[in-house]
């Protein structure tokens, strides 16, 4: 089942994705896509409804991020072998957050902040937590998870780490997380660890690796977390990004840029990068 969010940003309506591609309207069986819904057990009432009864949403209107109301973006760095050259592989999931300020839908623009002078991308799977998690074993973990999205952790390297404090700086501006087109329930994916990500530049491929290839998979990032903080519903934890950002490669995202991002069975994004609005 593929959930999704459409119409204009702070006013989209609940949806899903029928197996035709078409959007089909979930006005009158959910308020909307948050926290509440992805309990296992809504879920499941959802998906007992004939798509091809539901309205048709004509037209191809903007989408938005597919959760609302997200409370926490939880990201995880230096997840893959290669992606920071310059450091070792971590012992633990290295951990810090993005401003929920930063959420948009996959399809608005990338916006470079007054200031910024490396801005920069990185493909991602996002994770979305069903229900609350405290503490949970690996064994266990996925079974918390209500299903996964695809992300773009866009990120400020000055911000980031040349202005000192923490990470979140540098990930947190507006329009520096794009999630979508929509949230795939877990029952469509069953191993997180079998996805391909990838992202073009200009229509030049820079980055495109495997999931398989993770550090730390999905149900031990999910664990981890939960050891520290309770994960709570509609929570997303961005879970790292492969090789070939613009940081190893020595160059970043200017205004007029086009980047196209997508993950197998999550879908694809496409933004264009502008100047920031003072």
């Amino acid at each position: 089942m593929k959930l999704l969010r459409y119409g204009p940003a702070g006013g989209e309506q609940p949806g899903l994705l029928d197996r035709d591609g078409n959007i089909r309207s979930l006005a009158g069986h959910v308020a909307d896509i948050g926290g509440a819904t992805l309990a296992p057990e809504r879920l499941d009432l959802l998906r007992q409804l004939d798509a091809e009864k539901l309205p048709l949403v004509e037209g191809a209107p903007r989408l938005g991020p597919p959760v609302a109301g997200i409370g926490n973006v939880i990201a995880i760095g230096l997840n893959y072998p290669g992606h920071g050259a310059q450091y070792e592989i971590p012992s633990e999931p290295i951990v810090f957050s993005k401003h929920t300020g930063s959420i948009c839908g996959p399809n608005d623009p990338i916006k470079i902040p007054p200031g910024a002078t490396k801005v920069d991308w990185e493909v991602e799977l996002a994770v979305v937590i069903g229900r609350r998690a405290k503490r949970v074993p690996v064994e266990a973990a996925l079974d918390f998870v209500a299903g996964y999205m695809l992300a773009n952790d866009v990120s400020e390297r000055d911000f980031q780490s040349a202005r000192g404090g923490q990470f979140i700086k540098g990930k947190s501006c507006e329009n520096f997380c794009p999630l979508g087109p929509w949230l795939v329930s877990t029952d469509e994916i069953f191993d997180p660890q079998g996805i391909r990500l990838w992202l073009d530049v200009n229509g030049r491929r820079v980055q495109d690796d495997s999931t398989a290839n993770m550090i730390f998979p999905v149900k031990e990032l999910v664990s981890y977390v939960s050891q520290f903080m309770v994960l709570l519903p509609g929570d997303v934890i961005i879970t790292g990004t492969p090789p070939g950002v613009g940081m190893t490669r020595g160059w970043y995202l200017s205004a007029g840029d086009e980047l196209e991002t997508g993950a197998t069975r999550l879908g694809a994004q496409r933004q264009r990068v502008i100047a920031a609005a003072l």
